[in-house]
């Protein structure tokens, strides 16, 4: 396989050659998009048509029974899709949680493979973190190959109790699969769920909320001819042989954008504002998105908070970049747009169809309570250079893995016998780290700030504590992080799924 046809983009190459270029630089010529792009058989509907769902809310319990069972929902208006679902949704249910309140969550698997469960940006114990071999066994599961050659995996049979302390900062959070070699298909048909933990302070702050207050989920997928959610699986069965068809190993970019489960839905909305909790939950696809009338004219995306949580201050962006698994707080001002006008929220690295997501109709006046204060949160960590105990650099690159190419990190493929990385509880670090192509790297356990991109600033959205970093082709990035909540063993991987299930991720051992 040519490593062109391997990184299914076209351009890239000149972009990596020298191992790691300037933003501008890089900027300059970096791809829209790594990946490729599987088109629907099925006829799709027009854009802005279906009502926006809003999944159920689970809160106000210390232990929930959540069933992970395969159903048949209707997706595309008058089409059956099976899904994989958390609790008999897509999205599964949102989570709402108090700070320093701890749950349990017990985790049924009533589908046909082995599945994990992580909390993505928690702040968890090792053993409820979600190890991509800890996995928990449907009944009647005999094969116990796949992923059992990790001496430390802890599977459970049926049932996993996770147990989530939440003793961190406000923040939206989102659980998904994490089953090794299996993590994107599983995604890809329906395992993922927004988690949001909230405190008094945040309460407090006067932000929009209630009904002015929407968890958005944005993910694309694909449709096979009758209906079912079409995926480049080499064993559609994910029962044994993973990995997708050599087309799609960059990463598969579907061509149907559904938030909250709903393709280009629509949403009624009172002339106020809007607080609008954006996640990723896409593969591999990339989005830039803008709020804009029909009459041409841009609002402003007002970005109060990041990965973890608050930032210190509001920032204000025309348009707002989101790479895979990172999530975004931001207020969506209707105030001023007169009753009967509609917005459109669109995707300026999208063509065609993808370059719809979602639009907003006002239909009402109303009074506004809701402010944005300056100072937005006090807690932020002020980790500085001169604290960080060691530097560590990352390549994050494709490569040769057995037999075949995948994705590699520092040169290496994923071995959950290898410990990759050993750091002391409490110790402070920086992280450098360079792309070939386009890398959404998460760190587990850890929340960090992002200190220069190419050896310059960071980026106005680069703001607050992320547990996310999007590198683009040619772009390195640095990080700043302290190891504190827990010992144990960890990861951080690349979060374009396919390249995560193709060796791109690697063990932190916290000491």
């Amino acid at each position: 396989m040519s490593r062109r046809r391997l990184l299914g983009i076209s351009g890239a190459l000149g972009v990596v050659a020298a191992g790691g270029l300037s933003t501008a630089a890089a900027l300059s010529r970096r791809p829209a998009m790594t990946g490729a792009v599987l088109r629907s058989a099925v006829p799709l509907p027009p854009a802005y048509q279906v009502p926006l769902p809003v999944p159920p809310v689970l809160s106000g319990a210390d232990r929930y029974d959540v069933v992970q069972r395969v159903v048949d929902q209707e997706i595309l208006p008058g089409v059956r899709t099976r899904l994989w679902t958390y609790g008999g949704t897509f999205p599964g249910p949102t989570f709402e949680t108090r700070r320093g309140r701890p749950i349990t969550v017990a985790h049924r698997n009533e589908l046909p493979v082995p599945s994990v469960v992580h909390l993505h940006g928690g702040r968890t114990p090792a053993a409820s973190d979600g190890y991509p071999t800890d996995l928990v066994l449907p009944a009647g599961w005999n094969d116990m190959g796949h992923g059992m050659h990790d001496p430390r995996a802890v599977p459970s049979e049926v049932t996993r109790v996770y147990t989530y302390p939440l003793d961190q900062r406000p923040a939206m959070l989102w659980y998904h699969d994490h089953r090794m070699d299996f993590t994107a298909p599983a995604v890809w048909r329906g395992l993922a769920g927004m988690h949001i933990v909230r405190d008094d302070a945040e309460d407090a702050l006067g932000l929009p909320a209630g009904v002015h207050e929407l968890p958005l989920l944005i993910a694309d997928r694909a449709f096979a001819a009758d209906g079912s959610l079409d995926y480049p699986s080499i064993d559609p069965s994910l029962m044994m042989r993973p990995g997708v068809e050599e087309t799609y190993v960059a990463g598969v970019l579907g061509d149907v954008v559904l938030v909250n489960g709903a393709p280009w839905p629509v949403h009624e909305v009172d002339a106020v504002r809007y607080r609008l909790r954006i996640l990723n939950a896409s593969n591999a696809r990339h989005y830039d998105l803008e709020a804009v009338l029909d009459d041409g004219r841009r609002l402003d995306l007002v970005q109060i908070g990041a990965d973890q949580g608050l930032l210190r201050a509001p920032v204000t962006h025309r348009n707002l970049p989101i790479a895979p698994a990172e999530r975004y707080d931001v207020i969506l001002d209707f105030g001023r747009i007169p009753v009967g006008a509609r917005v459109r929220i669109v995707n300026r690295l999208g063509s065609g169809r993808t370059r719809d997501v979602l639009a907003f109709h006002v239909v009402r006046k109303a009074v506004d309570p809701s402010r944005i204060p300056d100072v937005l949160s006090d807690d932020l960590p002020e980790w500085k250079r001169e604290d960080a105990v060691r530097v560590r650099d990352f390549s994050f690159r494709a490569g040769r893995m057995g037999d075949g190419h995948g994705w590699l990190i520092g040169g290496q493929p994923f071995a959950p016998d290898r410990t990759d990385v050993t750091t002391r509880l409490g110790d402070v670090e920086i992280w450098r780290l360079v792309a070939d192509v386009h890398h959404p790297v998460h760190l587990h356990l850890a929340g960090f700030r992002i200190l220069s991109r190419g050896g310059g600033d960071p980026l106005p959205h680069d703001a607050g504590l992320k547990d996310t970093v999007s590198l683009r082709p040619g772009e390195s990035a640095e990080l700043i992080t302290r190891f504190d909540g827990y010992r144990g063993r960890y990861l951080f991987h690349c979060h374009n799924a396919e390249h995560e299930d193709m060796g791109m991720m690697a063990n932190l051992e916290v000491v």
